[in-house]
């Protein structure tokens, strides 16, 4: 069992603002586990026949419920009107506390004719965040975590399991993607699905991919689009502030776990030069989980200078995220490139064993060397 304090508390949070709860995460990331943990909730799973009896007049079951009750409804969308059921709560049973379960963002099935625009607080559950897993931090523990991935199960196996991986993949296929989106080709779309794991971390090819796949451009671009509701991609966008010299068009498309990666590339073990790449997917994981995604960044110049994460915190202020195993490796040019440009922020680098926070100089400018745990968040640096 994996103690998941930090979602614990983010879902207390987010039902002191609004009293719906949307839980999404792929398969297997440990959606029900979670739930299962929330302190005296209700849970009813929605793909027993009987549960989604029970829930077929709404109004009728809410009015049943005492005042305070937490109710937590899994793989909700499995009921005839979901999204009926999420506003009646959210409108007439404010004092109901409601999370609900899916694998996908909330508009991606057509049950849902209200996305309940200022009713619901929206929570992506990620794979197991490198802070959660159990101390000693030392590169041995990270080489698991990266090998195996985070999804609680296969995390928690003494070995790796190609099948459970493939298995996993074959699932995803048939109750996601093609229940929710239609998607016919499944050999053209676990191609390119199989290329964006392979591909982890690079810039988007749209006609590379359409050639490799024999997909069309537009087929292309649909796929990656569900594969990014459905949270098996991330795309990151390119920070562009006006001025020339920039990369401003091409996202990078992070897979969601790196075990998938580790998997899709055949690798058994992780070399040293593997880490530092499968690192910056476990630095990006923490920093969604402390910031919107519309305001997370990757940089480039046309000079190829590049700087992993820039987060966007306020107006004219710009946070640098640089990923690497050993500080010293920071690339201080691109840094002070960037920093020409946008001088406002603070430079961090993001290393997985460190025991505190320091500071060193490099090149003239200051940074932050820490891990994970207590990066900043919205509010800014955390101490």
């Amino acid at each position: 069992m994996i103690g998941r304090r930090l979602w614990l508390a983010r879902i207390r949070e987010a039902w002191s603002e609004r009293p719906v709860i949307w839980l999404s995460g792929v398969r297997r990331v440990g959606k029900t586990s979670l739930v299962r943990m929330v302190p005296d909730v209700v849970y009813l799973n929605c793909d027993l026949p009987s549960t989604r009896r029970a829930l077929d007049d709404p109004e009728l079951f809410l009015e049943g419920q005492k005042p305070g009750t937490s109710l937590a409804f899994d793989e909700v969308h499995r009921i005839a009107d979901p999204s009926l059921l999420l506003k009646i709560a959210a409108d007439e049973y404010q004092e109901l506390r409601i999370l609900a379960t899916g694998s996908s963002t909330l508009a991606a099935t057509g049950k849902f004719r209200d996305s309940l625009t200022g009713r619901k607080r929206a929570i992506y559950l990620c794979p197991v965040l490198w802070e959660e897993c159990e101390e000693p931090f030392g590169i041995a523990d990270l080489d698991r975590r990266l090998l195996h991935g985070g999804l609680p199960e296969s995390l928690l196996r003494r070995r790796k399991s190609p099948h459970a991986f493939a298995e996993w993949i074959d699932s995803f296929y048939a109750r996601d993607i093609l229940e929710l989106f239609s998607v016919r080709n499944r050999q053209g779309f676990l191609s390119l699905f199989r290329l964006l794991l392979r591909w982890s971390a690079g810039q988007v090819d749209y006609s590379r991919l359409s050639r490799l796949t024999e997909l069309s451009r537009p087929t292309v671009k649909s796929y990656l689009e569900a594969l990014e509701i459905a949270h098996a991609v991330h795309l990151l966008r390119p920070f562009r502030g006006g001025g020339g010299g920039e990369i401003v068009s091409r996202p990078k498309c992070y897979a969601f776990d790196t075990g998938f990666v580790t998997f899709e590339k055949g690798w058994t073990r992780i070399r040293e030069d593997d880490r530092g790449l499968l690192w910056e997917h476990l630095v990006l994981d923490s920093l969604r989980f402390r910031h919107l995604d519309e305001n997370i960044f990757y940089w480039r110049d046309k000079a190829g200078r590049e700087i992993d994460f820039v987060v966007r915190r306020q107006e004219g202020v710009v946070d640098t995220f640089e990923c690497k195993i050993d500080p010293d490796e920071v690339d201080v040019r691109a840094v002070r490139a960037f920093r020409s440009r946008y001088p406002r922020g603070r430079d961090y680098v993001v290393v997985p064993v460190v025991k505190r926070p320091y500071r060193i100089r490099r090149g003239g400018r200051e940074f932050v060397v820490r891990g994970t745990d207590g990066l900043p968040g919205d509010g800014g640096e955390t101490r």
